[in-house]
């Protein structure tokens, strides 16, 4: 069982100090470094160092004999050894020199998605020292919410985010710089890429799931993946047009391929008044309800020529009044409009699927 006063090392990152402070609903510990900062850390992922003084909470200190009474005054006193701060060393695995770099979110309560928080972490899979910085909010409303350098083959914790604070994490940049250091290696790309995460999927209880880097479910995204698809889509008409024409098959080897038609994605629309405005200030709840109206009315004349397009909105539960608004337009104005509950394991009683016909 941990204390304060205590000295702990971090496990999964370098440094430690001493825990100042315990939240144990949270399962954290807030250790003070040797420059008097305090760093948040789970209480699994510290380990105790040393013996503690009760009175001080400082680690004790060896006195072998008992101070010498009347010591004149020029007698010099001899300095304490300097304590050398053991460094671990970096490891490198077979695999590492592949860049592999993924950003993880965990629920602080996986039973309740609907109102709870999330912790996001970094991990670095790779044999590179990682540069990194994490820019979240909308334009014009930028910050950095995470940076700095993550070892080799190691995980650290970015930032706790709170439910109301999921929106700003909607457009997330990514910049990574990869390197080795005192050695030759083979030199990566810089990574510097927007990351886009629905905010509906932290919500859903099938995005958090079992991985090979942590004991409990989360949502994890391979950031190198997701950065090389960005780049792919970022190619031109233009380019691709040259592309083929540099390797135009000749008529007799042309061929003739036909693949079948993609899967339409299903579309989510949450129609949260939070989710709609940044501010309901001076608005009645009758002013809420017809602006969510003309959000789920302007969403089906968006998409009243793609046949068997399945839309959810996702209303909540509450008191139905948004829900039997919703019910009783699709009953008078788009009566050949097919619609049912949305599926109960992902949206619970909250959402209905509309299928345009």
């Amino acid at each position: 069982m941990l204390k304060i006063g205590e000295t702990v090392r971090f496990l999964n990152s370098v440094g430690g100090g001493i825990i100042k402070r315990i939240d144990e609903k949270q399962n954290l510990v807030y250790v003070e470094d040797e420059d008097g900062f305090e760093v948040p850390a789970l209480i699994r992922e510290v380990v105790v160092v040393g013996p503690v003084n009760e009175t001080t909470n400082f680690p004790r200190k060896d006195f072998s004999s008992k101070p010498v009474e009347n010591v004149p005054q020029q007698t010099e006193i001899a300095p304490e050894p300097i304590q050398v701060k053991e460094e671990i060393p970096i490891v490198e695995t077979a695999d590492g020199d592949t860049l592999k770099v993924l950003l993880a979110f965990f629920p602080d309560d996986i039973k309740r998605l609907q109102e709870c928080g999330y912790e996001c972490y970094l991990v670095n899979d790779s044999n590179y020292f990682l540069f990194y910085n994490l820019v979240i909010g909308e334009d014009g409303n930028r910050k950095s919410v995470a940076n700095g350098m993550i070892e080799p083959n190691i995980q650290e914790w970015i930032s706790d985010i709170r439910k109301e604070q999921l929106n700003d994490w909607e457009n997330v940049r990514i910049q990574l710089l990869p390197l080795k250091k005192d050695k030759v290696y083979q030199e990566q790309n810089v990574l510097d890429f927007m990351l886009k995460i629905n905010p509906v999927k932290f919500y859903k209880l099938h995005s958090f799931v079992e991985t090979d880097y942590f004991d409990d479910p989360c949502m994890l995204f391979d950031l190198v993946e997701m950065n090389e698809k960005k780049q792919l889509t970022e190619i031109s008409p233009e380019k691709i047009k040259e592309a083929m024409l540099e390797k135009s098959p000749s008529k007799a080897e042309t061929k003739i391929s036909f693949k079948k038609p993609a899967k339409q994605e299903i579309i989510e629309v949450d129609l949260h008044i939070n989710s709609l405005l940044d501010t309901t200030a001076g608005m009645s709840n009758a002013d809420m309800l017809n602006h969510q109206m003309e959000v789920f009315h302007k969403t089906l004349a968006e998409n009243k020529k793609r046949k068997g397009q399945k839309i959810v909105f996702i209303h909540g539960k509450g008191e139905g009044v948004l829900r039997k608004e919703i019910e009783k337009e699709l009953k008078q104005k788009y009566k050949n409009y097919y619609f049912q509950d949305a599926s109960f394991r992902e949206y619970g009683f909250g959402a209905t699927m509309v299928t345009i016909k």
